[in-house]
């Protein structure tokens, strides 16, 4: 395994640090402004799509995807360029075009969708002319087991009806967001994993209803466009739309998610050290009992576990990315769940300790660490909880174990 960045890698890294400090630093505090002052929820915030142009006039945009449809870059090359966009996780994704659930969804259409989808869906989504919501978890149910899911998606003549009632609905209160990936049942009675498929639903269709804005931790997540509640009410789209075939929506919701678990602990590694940063320039320059706080042993123990963590973390998370590279998706499937496991856990704790050191601002907004921990304590549920993971890792760390179907181990 050898985790140097190549030349492509350095040189992206350079020009991506760059724009973070010319242009998505300084633009952090006017995109809570103009958030503040939109009178309409609904409308857009001109900062993001400025920095939008910015990256794409700058060969900034979508390194995430990799082959024909994308930047052609490794999830190796992709992951520390992911790590610098997470120190700006509410605007660094989302101007270089590369901010869930956008990306999941452009993998969808680029693995599974059909040359008219991919043609009428992803080259808008590949240009930031849109955006897109994936709409898989329901209030009613666990949505962490898929077989629970109760929207249903019903075959008629040249159409699907979908009735079903979806939340947390990441990016459909964008203004931009034109297209839903809905998630639902075609097959009720079918084998588990075969029950739920997938259909492109464009958001004005009749039948969509948003109901709310939902917020995360008191945040709206504006960096998402927002997550929404969403009731489908007998919406009718044509059958051309449904994606693949009827009772693939398991095995497409699992090829989404595993890049998807991956870049999110890119991009929180990011966090953490923009956490650490913080907490470090904080305890220098604060003084408790005749002293910086620097000088505070508990302090001193909060900064050399919190980079501990870090070089941890960022090995781990390396590995994963060479292994799916070589191995694939499944190849890495023990990696990807312990980084998913472990990552947002040991970032929640680094956001926490900076926090601590910063006193009362840090539960404020003059510093980013309120925001940030709350974007780290929800990556414990996105993409399944960690208790779905470790149920999971434990039962194939357990397998070589048990004794054979048909005799004794």
């Amino acid at each position: 395994m050898d985790f140097a960045f190549d030349s492509r890698t350095e040189e992206l890294r350079e020009r991506l640090t760059a724009f973070m400090d010319s242009h998505v630093y300084p633009a952090e505090r006017v995109f809570h402004d103009q958030l503040a002052e939109r009178e309409d929820p609904w409308a857009g915030v001109p900062v993001v799509e400025e920095l939008k142009a910015e990256a794409r006039k700058r060969g900034l945009w979508n390194f995430f995807l990799p082959g024909e449809h994308g930047a052609g870059l490794t999830n190796l090359q992709y992951a520390p360029l992911a790590e610098i966009t997470g120190r700006s996780p509410h605007l660094a994704p989302t101007a270089i075009n590369c901010a869930a659930p956008d990306t999941g969804n452009m993998e969808v259409l680029s693995m599974f969708g059909s040359e008219a989808q991919r043609e009428r869906w992803l080259t808008p989504l590949l240009s930031g002319e849109i955006r897109s919501a994936f709409a898989m978890t329901e209030p009613d149910v666990a949505s962490s087991d898929a077989s629970n899911i109760g929207t249903r998606i019903t075959r008629d003549g040249d159409s699907y009806v979908v009735s079903g009632r979806k939340f947390y609905i990441s990016g459909a209160m964008s203004p931009d967001c034109k297209i839903l990936i809905v998630m639902g049942k075609t097959d009720p009675d079918g084998e588990p994993r075969r029950q739920q498929s997938m259909i492109l639903v464009p958001r004005d269709t009749p039948g969509v209803t948003i109901v709310r804005g939902m917020h995360v931790f008191g945040y709206p997540d504006d960096d998402h466009g927002g997550h929404a509640e969403i009731v489908f009410d007998d919406v009718r789209v044509p059958a051309s739309n449904l994606i693949a075939e009827e009772g693939s929506g398991f095995a497409i919701a699992q090829a989404r998610l595993g890049p998807g678990r991956i870049h999110h602990c890119m991009r929180l590694i990011g966090m953490a050290e923009r956490a650490i940063e913080l907490m470090c320039a904080r305890a220098v320059a604060r003084t408790t009992f005749g002293k910086p706080i620097a000088q505070q042993g508990i302090v001193q123990d909060w900064i050399a576990e919190s980079r501990v963590k870090v070089e941890q973390l960022r090995l781990l998370v390396l590995k994963t990315a060479w292994l799916m590279d070589t191995k694939g998706n499944q190849g890495a499937h023990t990696e990807i769940q312990s980084i998913k496991i472990a990552t947002p856990l040991a970032v929640e704790w680094i956001l926490d300790k900076a926090i601590q050191t910063h006193g009362a601002g840090g539960v404020g907004q003059d510093y980013p660490l309120a925001s940030l921990w709350a974007h780290a304590r929800t990556l414990r549920l996105a993409d399944g909880p960690d208790e779905v993971h470790k149920r999971s890792l434990a039962r194939r760390e357990l397998k070589a174990y048990l004794p054979r179907e048909g005799g004794r181990r």
